[in-house]
């Protein structure tokens, strides 16, 4: 992968697959995906693909627009500690906190916004799918 400096990248999980050529029982698959289900990966690679790349000082830009502290506090841990992942368990707090930028027609941020939330919206129609945002310096 090429990215540039100085950027957050945002990946999103699109599929998994198991890192195997033995062929698996039926009976094995079964706690195979019993595992995956409680958030056990047992050979499992995660496949991301880039969803947006926002340059640094735009990301802490557009934060510094985000009312809602634990929200912004949660988005900032990429500039701490220059990966964060987003699941499940984030999508209300962090819809909450982006719907306002996301219905200000004459936001800026607008865009962005509402393609965060369109990434947040796949995650709740899907729970095994996962955000992870990286700091590339």
């Amino acid at each position: 992968m090429t990215e540039e400096c100085g950027e957050i990248v945002f990946w999103t999980l699109r599929k998994k697959f198991v890192a195997s050529s033995d062929e698996m029982p039926e009976h094995s698959s079964q706690v195979m995906y019993y595992s995956l289900a409680i958030g056990h990966h047992v050979g499992v690679i995660d496949c991301l693909n880039v969803a947006f790349r926002c340059p640094l000082t735009e990301y802490e830009d557009w934060l510094a627009l985000v009312e809602e502290e634990q929200a912004r506090r949660k988005m900032l841990g990429v500039m701490t500690f220059g990966e964060i992942v987003i699941d499940a368990s984030h999508t209300a707090l962090l819809t909450r906190a982006f719907a306002p930028l996301a219905d200000d027609a004459t936001s800026a941020w607008q865009a962005r916004s509402i393609q965060f939330i369109h990434l947040l919206d796949e995650i709740v129609q899907e729970p095994a799918i996962y955000l992870m945002a990286r700091k590339i310096a």
